[in-house]
């Protein structure tokens, strides 16, 4: 089947669903010709709230480049990108930073923890920069939701690679974001440790009711979606419902 049989976007919904995510004719290339490369080649995205979605496919295939432009990180080059109710494409880019914020969540495959905060201080600083008057309360019980209350003052150098990433969800869910992005989340870690890491992902998604957007390149981990989408080359090559 050719991309072209997938530019219309998703798989219907019941009218009055909350579209978090709609994209049109997206695209990214780098550089000038005659070395401009094409990364995103005109996608077309609608992704409905509540919802978990598999971006699946293998290295080189645009994966990461969509997430960055669907989580305002990258400019795309051409189309529209709205996300959770904003226009991406009038925001300067003080504006999207600010539009993250509290907005989405990101995990990645590193855990970009920072070394000299202990856990508590690594999910309770963002949100006291966001404002929040009970930023350390909030960051307590949100450790304590992913299993690491008793791992409060531990540095990120004492903690073990899963529980790392554990800290990483808890930071990303802890302003209660509608939509969540998760890079090879488990890239970093064993296969049982990924394994548990997945679990909880799953289960604090389904706690939260946040929107999970979660790239990968394991079908398996896929499966596990609602949805799953597959790119190659820049191209939504598949799109449906999880069987």
């Amino acid at each position: 089947m050719t991309a072209s049989a997938f530019s219309s976007p998703a798989p219907a919904r019941a009218a009055g669903d909350s579209i978090v995510i709609e994209a049109r004719n997206l695209t990214l290339a780098l550089g000038r010709p005659p070395a401009r490369t094409e990364i995103l080649r005109g996608i077309d995205l609608i992704v409905h709230a509540g919802d978990s979605v598999a971006l699946l496919g293998p290295s080189g295939s645009g994966k990461s480049s969509l997430m960055a432009v669907l989580s305002g990180m990258e400019r795309p080059t051409g189309g529209s990108v709205h996300v959770a109710g904003l226009d991406f494409d009038r925001l300067n880019e003080d504006q999207l930073a600010v539009a993250r914020r509290g907005r989405i969540g990101i995990i990645l495959q590193a855990f970009h923890l920072l070394p000299t905060m202990t856990a508590l201080e690594n999910v309770a600083v963002p949100l006291e920069l966001a404002g929040r008057p009970d930023a350390f309360a909030t960051a307590e019980a949100e450790l304590e939701a992913v299993g690491l209350g008793h791992r409060l003052t531990h540095y990120p150098a004492q903690l073990s690679g899963g529980e790392q990433q554990r800290v990483a969800i808890a930071r990303a869910l802890a302003p209660r974001p509608p939509l969540l992005f998760a890079d090879e989340p488990t890239g970093n870690l064993d296969g049982t440790t990924g394994a548990a890491i997945m679990d909880l992902l799953f289960r604090r998604h389904a706690d939260t009711g946040a929107t999970l957007f979660v790239i990968t390149h394991d079908p398996n981990l896929a499966d596990r979606c609602d949805r799953v989408i597959s790119l190659a080359d820049g191209r939504i090559v598949r799109d449906g419902r999880a069987a």
